[in-house]
């Protein structure tokens, strides 16, 4: 068995971690990136160039490990489809691509969702605009009114209702942005906090340093394009709420689609009254992870040594194979 990933968004960590496990590695995807992974971070014994090179990775006898980006390059028919062994539920693809399903499983896990918006004539306060589809943040925006929301949508060619299916209207709701990450062991039917993040994003990171008075002058579109992420601890006290919220989603993905395991993110925030509102779920590893390549303080309080949730896949697959109970979780 090797450990196999596109190479992109979160594959060094991956990689990494399957190697500390003793596993051989495989990258695939555009020639281009190829020393990144086998020369200035060695952690891709093999590299593969094509966007899905399944015969190879057969060959290989590859898992494959999706990543935050993996639908993105390789389609969703296509992930559905392949035969490599991939780790994970296939079915959680479409409840979290589809952000009307992704919506059901959030409220049957009973977590406190914003308002969603179907007419944007009927905004009543400020709402942020997500495109669908993991594009990073690219695209979102904010609106205070109906005629706010057309004039900024056009620039996503939105000019008419029959169009408002490309994008979702949430509430927007004021806080501390906070993105947990779990890992779910379906082999130990046990949940997991590896660690946690927030997003630095473009420009709204940035946009703080320009005075108000010349944002205004300037007319400054406010943007959240993710561009990196930083470590967060979060106050001890708050800890239950997040673990209960993945606890619950993890039930409810048994309930509606035989299943999540392996890692996972629900992205939200903490309110000034330290409610913890959830925007969406990320069903994959995710960048967040990526400052944990030698372990959180959450994974060190566990394990008393270094593991990233890259390294806790691998740890999962190598209790497969020693168990023989694989067939578990590939799909």
């Amino acid at each position: 068995m090797r450990v196999a990933t596109y190479a992109s968004h979160s594959a060094l960590q991956i990689l990494k971690g399957a190697k500390d496990e003793g596993l051989e590695t495989v990258a695939f995807g555009n020639p281009r990136v190829k020393p990144l992974y086998t020369r200035y971070f060695p952690v891709a014994d093999y590299f593969i160039g094509g966007t899905y090179p399944e015969e190879e990775l057969l060959e290989f006898d590859a898992v494959v490990i999706p990543t935050g980006s993996f639908v993105a390059h390789l389609g969703i028919e296509l992930v559905e489809k392949m035969r490599v062994p991939y780790y994970g539920n296939k079915e959680v693809l479409k409840w979290e691509s589809d952000r009307n399903l992704e919506r059901k499983w959030l409220e049957r896990a009973k977590l406190h969702l914003p308002r969603v918006y179907e007419d944007p004539d009927d905004i009543e306060g400020p709402v942020i605009v997500k495109p669908f589809g993991a594009g990073g943040g690219k695209g979102y925006f904010l609106a205070k009114s109906p005629g706010d929301f057309w004039k900024k949508a056009e620039r996503l060619g939105i000019r008419d209702k029959e169009d408002l299916g490309r994008v979702q209207i949430q509430e927007y709701v004021l806080g501390v942005p906070v993105y947990p990450h779990y890992f779910y062991s379906k082999l130990n039917r046990e949940l997991e906090l590896m660690s946690i993040d927030r997003r630095y994003e473009s420009n709204a990171d940035a946009i703080g340093r320009i005075p108000a008075k010349e944002q205004l002058d300037l007319e400054i579109n406010t943007n959240y394009t993710v561009v990196g992420n930083i470590p967060l601890v979060l106050r001890e006290s708050l800890l239950i709420d997040i673990i209960e919220a993945g606890e619950r989603t993890v039930k409810a993905a048994e309930e509606l689609m035989g299943g999540l395991w392996g890692p996972f993110c629900l992205e939200g925030v903490f309110t000034e009254e330290l409610d913890f509102v959830v925007f969406e779920i990320s069903a994959r590893i995710v960048a967040g992870t990526n400052p944990f390549v030698h372990g959180s303080p959450y994974s060190w309080l566990r394990y008393d040594e270094p593991v990233s949730t890259g390294r806790r896949i691998a740890m999962e697959l190598m209790q497969g194979l020693e168990e023989d109970r694989l067939d578990e979780i590939l799909t």
